[in-house]
């Protein structure tokens, strides 16, 4: 790039970045002052950010309640809401905003230049020039506004952030991370919930909003990011012209203030609210915390990953064996937050008792102080280091695009120093610093220094209390009352008449002319062939493998799949627990800490899963093919490796350690309720297809509330069921890991396929061949609609139903009714009206629809929304240019960039359930032509999956009885 050429900027620092294939530039706009940064690759997948500095001052929210509210309108794009219009039209890979501690960030992607263009456009409009300040309604909508329907109702709250928090406040791990935050850092910014704390949110005024915005969203106190394969000097010259110009450049206080460290440790007890129908015994959480040094230090920020691995994320890891051994707590976590100012180091017990706080510091500081003087294993060192290392190489962050994630890893440094965006991008020579640190005492030093000796620390404690949650409620009612009552008749009509002015400001559609000016794409632009399958079948001696021939810079994914169709059905559950126990128990070879830390020095990692395919040429009979799944990726010469340790694992585990069998009990117990607590939506969903669908009540025995319930029957009653356990386990691992019932899918260069197949044909030679007894189960479903109450502020409401069952066919256009519920109906009935924090639906070859809300204030109103999608179905109609965005915003969903990695998954998806490309290519093809009477033709497909009235509601308790009519069933789900 040509920086010489851009007048309007000040080259202040260049970087080759060896680590991620790319050149760094940091830059200084001289008008603005703003701080630009570069990152010039060969990536496709672009990314644009715009982020601030936002340090709260309280914990009203403001700066989460900016970020929803920014996106709401703006200067050159007024439409109520320009991001979810962007959504609906948009090709691209990545569209949202974050509100962290310190910062507050607004990243896009996309792999369409022009579609890029636009969302940098609508995005730093939005920041810059956000509608805030023409009305309050924003604000009352995405933040927090009383709401009262007639002058004799009653007044409530409500607000979508509001509501989001009560949610996350509902969370006992949310609570304790957000403690922990506070009492270290009492006189700064990090005493502050960004987030909102929901009791402080309503004490938030219109104008303390705005000013926070005039403050903080300068291009002085910004931080621009571009990233990828684009022309750079382009894009910078229209920054510059379009919006950075019109700034002078002002001095900003937004400085991440240090805290003094502590003289003394402190302590903090919090309680947390549980159901009344849980147990306050063995439900308090405890942590010992510390502040290590600062996230501007490279090594310090590697290091104590490192160390968290080895000391206690890794099974066996000493400090949670030393804990778990002590009988403190049930689920041993290690936590380390990088990305603050002040990273922190935290060890977790959860499910432990207040009694045993001076038993949890002590073990901690005494296993600690032995690993000073004895030395840590240094293979657990060297595991934690490659395990660090291949991610960093491998860059494969799932569904998020590196360069997003370069993006935020960035300003773990920037936001503290302008002068160091790229200390932790370019991270090769740390990892060869701290592989020469092992045998050294290096990593003791650091355990003295900053966990023994350190004293900026806290313990803290939150505890359970039964009717919190409703004794918070019923304060919040009477502090509504007691307000009501102290107004006059005149302020009371008022408050009527903003409540209807708001709910009609949200009702009343944007006029056409001003949608316009969201640029939209044209369908034409889109190409009708669907992503290439990769797919060619080979033959390891006896043995079906499928191999995705595609380049992965050196790295082989293998996968070993067996078939549980002759499993009983007594045995699914069972199943389940296998997957959880196999590769964090021992083997015959290896206790399972030596084991974890074999796999990863030399690995990048190996894992066990639960699948499930269906027929889709056969969905009217509801066969589906559960499998038992091992992957493991590592570099070609370290496959045979590889495969050696996933024998261990599936044919030499020892699966009679009765200790060890109960620790994983209550861990898994533990993992599960913070599941339900944090993603309840997707297990309320799972459940209600389960009350139909044979296929979903499979997953929900071994992944769902059935299998909770498994899980908590056996922990709970664990000497009575022990020996069952243990004989089952033993049991199926001679049932299931056989040649006869297995499949191999390998994704790899083709010049690595021979050594692969050759290593497979003798690795099945291997398997369990004696014979055994085989089932064969036939799932009954049973409909039971129920609400499953927890000590939640909030509801995940789901329903759903099956189409095909009534003789409907699938069509590619209910691809694009997911987008318009997600975005349009539901969205505007359930998040901007109602007030939830999320809403969303699908519908599938399966013939399986849902409809489900994420932290939602309501029940019986969401389902009613629900019901009423069918009539707003028949009288579908909206503009082509609608019609277009949606359409090609369902494209954007199916055409999502993929790692090496995922298109071998997808191709190995497509081949077990027998989709073939040309079934792919219909439905890309139904999609691209259809047409506003496609969608109203759905209408008798939602009206069918409805009939149904397959509903799951996980919620709050007093919320549940009150609906109460909904259910079948209502009970604790804890």
């Amino acid at each position: 790039m040509e920086t010489k050429r851009l007048q309007a900027y000040e080259l202040m620092q260049e970087q080759e970045l060896k680590g991620i294939q790319s050149k760094g530039y940091l830059l200084r706009h001289k008008k603005s002052g703003a701080r630009i940064v570069l990152i010039e690759n060969e990536d496709e997948n672009k990314v644009f950010s715009v982020g601030f500095r936002t340090p709260p001052q309280d914990s009203t929210g403001l700066p989460h309640i900016l970020e929803h509210s920014v996106l709401c309108g703006s200067r050159e794009f007024p439409a109520k809401d320009p991001f979810v219009e962007l959504v609906k039209g948009s090709l691209n890979t990545f569209l949202n905003a974050m509100t962290y501690p310190d910062k507050t960030v607004y990243p896009v992607a996309s792999c369409n230049d022009q579609d890029f263009q636009n969302l940098m456009h609508v995005y730093m409009d939005a920041v810059f020039y956000p509608n805030i300040y023409e009305n309050d309604k924003t604000f009352r909508q995405e933040g927090w506004s009383y709401e009262l329907e007639d002058e004799d109702g009653e007044l409530k709250y409500n607000g979508v952030v509001y509501n989001e928090m009560k949610g996350a406040f509902s969370s006992p791990d949310g609570v304790l991370d957000r403690m922990i935050l506070n009492s270290l850092f009492p006189d700064t910014s990090y005493s502050n919930e960004s987030g909102g704390d929901p009791d402080e949110i309503p004490s938030l005024t219109y104008e303390d909003f705005l000013d926070f915005h005039r403050k903080y969203y300068h291009p002085s106190n910004s931080y621009l990011y571009l990233y990828g394969d684009m022309d750079m000097e382009a894009k910078l010259t229209w920054l510059d012209e379009h919006y950075l110009s019109r700034f002078d450049c002002a001095w900003i206080d937004s400085e991440i203030k240090m805290q003094k460290p502590f003289e003394h440790p402190v302590e903090w007890k919090r309680y947390y609210s549980i159901s009344n129908t849980e147990t306050e015994e063995m439900n308090t959480y405890l942590s010992y915390n510390k502040v290590v040094g600062t996230s501007l230090d490279e090594k310090l920020y590697l290091a104590f990953s490192i160390l968290d691995y080895a000391l206690l994320s890794a099974p066996g890891a000493p400090l949670k064996k030393a804990l778990t051994d002590a009988g403190i707590g049930h689920d041993i976590l290690g936590s380390y937050e990088n990305g603050i100012c002040q990273p922190i180091f935290s060890v977790i017990a959860k499910n432990a008792e207040e009694s045993q706080k001076d038993a949890f510091i002590q073990v901690i500081e005494s296993t600690l102080t032995r690993l000073v003087k004895e030395g840590i294993d240094p293979d657990a060192l060297a595991a934690g280091i490659h395990y660090h290392e291949f991610r960093y190489r491998e860059a494969d962050f799932g569904s998020y695009p590196k360069g997003l994630m370069y993006g935020l890893q960035m300003l773990d440094s920037w936001l503290y120093d302008e002068k160091r965006p790229f200390l932790h991008l370019d991270a090769l020579d740390t990892f060869a610093f701290l592989k020469e640190q092992i045998g050294t005492s290096y990593y003791e030093d650091l355990i003295q220094e900053y966990l023994l000796d350190n004293t900026h620390a806290s313990i803290v404690m939150i505890c359970p209390k039964k009717g919190m949650a409703a004794e918070a409620d019923r304060k919040i009612q009477k502090r509504l009352q007691d307000y009501k009552r102290s107004l006059s008749r005149e302020e009371v009509e008022k408050l009527v008449k903003d409540t209807k002015e708001l709910r009609a400001y949200q009702e009343e559609p944007t006029p056409p002319e001003i949608l316009e000016k969201i640029p939209v794409l044209k369908v034409s632009d889109i190409s009708e062939e669907a992503a290439p399958v990769y797919n060619e079948e080979r033959k390891a001696g006896d043995v079906t493998c499928i191999c995705h021939p595609i380049e992965t810079n050196g790295i082989g994914y293998l996968t070993m799949i067996f078939d549980l169709r002759t499993l009983t059905e007594e045995e699914i559950p069972y199943a389940g627990l296998l997957q959880a126990v196999l590769g964090i128990i021992d083997t015959e070879h290896y206790e399972y800490g030596k084991l974890f830390h074999e796999i990863n020095r030399r690995t990048g990692g190996i894992e066990t899963s639960l699948e499930m395919y269906t027929d889709v040429t056969k969905v009217k009979e509801k066969e589906f093919r559960p499998t038992f799944e091992i992957k493991a990726k590592a570099l070609y010469a370290e496959l045979p490796f590889a495969l050696s340790m996933m024998e261990e694992i599936l044919m030499r585990s020892v699966l009679s350690d009765e200790k060890r069998l109960k620790e994983i009990l209550e861990m898994l117990k533990s993992r599960l309720q913070m599941k339900f607590l944090s993603a309840g939506h997707s297990s309320a969903v799972l459940r209600a297809m389960s009350y139909h669908s044979p296929a979903a009540r499979f997953k929900d025995m071994t992944n769902g509330i059935e299998y909770y319930e498994t899980v908590s029957r056996i922990a709970d009653h664990f000497d009575e069921e022990k020996g069952r356990l243990v004989s089952i386990l033993t049991e199926l691992c001679k049932k299931i890991f056989r040649k006869e019932w297995m499949i191999v899918s390998y994704t790899g260069a083709k010049e690595s396929f021979d050594a692969v197949l050759a290593g497979i044909a003798a690795f099945s030679g291997r398997l369990w061949k004696e014979k055994v007894k085989e089932g064969g189960f036939l799932l009954t479903c049973t409909k039971k609609n129920e609400g499953f109450q927890t000590a939640s502020k909030v509801q995940y409401v789901a329903m759903a139903g099956n189409f095909i069952d009534a003789g409907m066919e699938y069509h590619g256009a209910l691809q694009i009714l997911k987008v318009i519920m997600g975005y349009e109906y539901l969205w505007q009935n359930i998040r901007v009206k109602g007030g939830a924090y999320g809403c969303m639906s699908s519908f599938n070859r399966l013939g399986e629809g849902y409809f489900a809300s994420y932290r939602d204030p309501h029940l019986k109103n969401t389902l009613d929304i629900y019901q009423g999608v069918t009539d707003y179905l028949r009288n579908f109609a909206v503009s082509d240019r609608d019609m277009t965005k949606f359409i090609i915003g369902t494209i954007s969903n199916m055409d999502q960039p993929m790692t090496p990695a995922v298109k071998g998954d997808r191709s190995m998806n497509l081949y077990m359930n027998h989709v073939t490309k040309e079934m792919m290519e219909q439905e890309r093809r139904e999609v691209l032509h259809a047409t506003q009477q496609d969608i109203r033709n759905l209408a008798g497909i939602v009206e069918q999956v409805l009939r149904e009235d397959q509903v799951c509601v996980i919620g709050n308790e007093e919320k549940i009885e009150q609906d109460r009519e909904v259910f079948t069933e209502i009970k604790a789900l804890f």
